[in-house]
């Protein structure tokens, strides 16, 4: 009965005053990890008092100073499809490195540099998540069965990176060749992904765990390199708007805590 009430409730007249309390803001902060993973987020970006945008996706907003006190970790290799991933990602790093001219922390980056490292990473980083819960999605359309959140977690964790993306492009709105290498790694990077998630998805998500592992080691060196000195136009910069409404994060945040 409670199920039949509910969902007339959500396509009669009464399904706007539904969603809006299904939809209640919750703070997810003070709940420990699994469960603020799953707590529905009601961001909204406003610019004078008014609404702008409005971000349909839920995410995790975590507390900025229990993630200043994190280590760094590196997952131990111990199987076959670990290793496998693991040679994966740091023949990619590699041979990006060299093509990009990464010379890492120190001064000898300039912020034009870093810049268009992050949105080079950013625009392929969105490809995994997408790739997985659309295979997923279609597994189980195709043996009618449920997939108990995978779905949801990894189209998430794509949205997540798209915004990281959004974030990087109100610092650098990038050049028609830019955009056209984007293009090129999207193609080969999806299709690769694509066929290789179809074979082992395992090691599909081994891959991106160490993936962020390179990820979190990139942007640990560009903090260095801001609180060193050596980006002064990053350090004074304040956290785009969208920034602001993405992480929660006070009116006057530094780009820093983005």
């Amino acid at each position: 009965m409670h199920f039949v009430a509910t969902s007339f409730a959500q396509r009669s007249v009464l399904s706007p005053l539904y969603r809006r309390q299904a939809l209640e803001p919750t703070d997810p902060t003070n709940e420990p990890a699994y469960k603020a993973h799953f707590k529905q987020t009601r961001i909204t970006t406003s610019e004078n008092g008014e609404p702008i945008w409005e971000n349909p996706i839920n995410h995790a907003v975590y507390d900025l100073d229990k993630i200043t006190t994190m280590q760094q970790t590196h997952h131990p290799i111990t199987k076959m499809h670990e290793r496998v991933a693991y040679l994966a990602v740091q023949t990619l790093r590699t041979g990006f490195d060299i093509v990009s001219g990464y010379r890492g922390p120190g001064g000898a980056m300039t912020d034009k540099d870093w810049v268009n490292r992050c949105l080079f990473l950013e625009s392929v980083a969105g490809v995994p998540g997408m790739v997985g819960g659309m295979l997923r999605h279609l597994r189980s359309l195709r043996k009618f069965k449920r997939d108990y959140g995978w779905i949801h977690t990894l189209l998430e964790e794509a949205e997540n990176e798209r915004m990281h993306l959004l974030i990087f492009m109100n610092i650098k709105q990038p050049g028609y060749f830019f955009r056209t290498l984007v293009l090129g790694a999207q193609g080969v990077f999806f299709n690769a992904f694509f066929l290789t998630y179809l074979v082992s998805p395992k090691t599909c998500h081994r891959f991106v765990g160490y993936l962020e592992e390179e990820a979190v080691k990139t942007y640990t060196c560009l903090l260095k390199d801001i609180e060193d000195g050596h980006l002064d136009a990053w350090k004074e910069k304040k956290a785009p708007l969208i920034a602001q409404t993405y992480y929660k994060l006070p009116e006057d945040a530094a780009t820093t805590a983005t």
